[in-house]
């Protein structure tokens, strides 16, 4: 039998070219790939983005109530801006699932909105009829001072919870009431109308009205404030009425601008900033919005509201926030708690 190769070879034959790229249309670049965040530093952006907000919102509001009021009666106005901004969040946290108040929460919520918004707010803004922003603020400022001398008294009642004052916070309250009496002797509220006297009524209230908070059947989270809003917004419906305040001009666009900001800005998204800072953050940092507002709302009454300054309140405001400082400090290394806000 002949022998023939059997090895295979494959048959020769033109292979396609392989295809070739498609030509990019003309105009259409690629997208860049966006950086990617790790959740590590998403959280710190937020937290600093919130910090921001609340130094730069709530030292922006005593200038906005000082707008506002210009055509606008003050416990009307606040009315208007706390019912708004109440029944937007209230709306929305019921329609995110979170239940209604019952009907001691509710009461609660009034009580703690009485003193909270009708006359720690309130008083604020029937002051600010006469003096400046800037002097509002500063007087605002002494609340975590009033806040521990009324802690003192209920340690000394007995009351569970109530810390009593270390010899440094002592110091602090010390320091602190001092620059509150510089600020008085300073002329601008000698000055003013007698009415203009409230308004350093407006941290002692707001003070009470946060130790109340501590022991009411409050709601829950964001709803108690959405509760203390409506609640307090009502109320100071009925003292507009009760007082006979009538809006006697039409109100001018900066201010119903102002209400706006108040009422946006002010009220809902500083409050979202706030509670998210309780949550991811110290106390201690989440209430520093309390030593930043005063000069925030100094150099903005300044150089937007044309207020002229005087050298007392500059020294009181610094007084009084490192009394503020020391007290704060103290009271974090015993038992720390996180200070209700004056929205204002």
């Amino acid at each position: 039998m002949p022998t023939a190769d059997t090895t295979l070879v494959a048959p020769e034959c033109d292979l396609p070219p392989p295809p070739a790229p498609a030509p990019a249309r003309a105009g259409r670049a690629r997208r860049p790939t966006p950086p990617s965040f790790s959740p590590a530093l998403k959280e710190r952006l937020l937290i600093a983005a919130s910090l921001t907000a609340l130094y730069l919102i709530w030292g922006s509001t005593y200038l906005g109530m000082k707008v506002a009021i210009e055509t606008l009666p003050p416990f009307l106005m606040a009315a208007i801006r706390f019912i708004t901004a109440g029944g937007l969040l209230y709306g929305a946290l019921r329609l995110a699932g979170v239940p209604a108040p019952d009907r001691r929460q509710w009461g609660a919520s009034a009580r703690t909105g009485a003193l909270l918004l009708v006359c720690g707010n309130g008083f604020v803004a029937v002051g600010q009829q006469w003096v400046s922003s800037s002097f509002a603020a500063v007087v605002v400022a002494t609340m975590p001072l009033w806040m521990a001398l009324f802690s003192t008294v209920q340690s000394a009642r007995g009351v569970a919870g109530a810390l009593r004052p270390s010899r440094v916070e002592w110091l602090g309250l010390l320091i602190g009431f001092a620059g509150a009496a510089l600020l008085q002797a300073g002329g601008e509220l000698r000055a003013a109308h007698p009415a203009a006297l409230l308004i350093l009524f407006a941290p002692v209230c707001w003070a009470l009205g946060s130790l109340q908070s501590r022991t009411l059947p409050l709601p829950k989270g964001p709803m108690a404030t959405a509760a203390q809003m409506l609640t307090g917004g009502v109320a100071m419906l009925g003292v507009s009425f009760l007082l006979g305040e009538r809006i006697t001009v039409a109100p001018s666009p900066r201010s119903l601008i102002a209400v706006a900001y108040l009422t946006l800005f002010g009220s809902i998204v500083a409050f979202s900033a706030y509670g998210y800072l309780l949550r991811r953050v110290r106390p201690a940092i989440a209430t520093s919005y309390a030593y930043v507002n005063p000069m925030v709302a100094i150099a903005l009454g300044a150089f937007f509201g044309g207020e002229t300054i005087p050298l007392s309140t500059w020294i009181a405001a610094v007084v009084i926030l490192v009394g503020v400082a020391i007290s704060a400090r103290a009271r974090a290394s015993s038992a720390p708690h996180p200070v209700t806000p004056l929205k204002a």
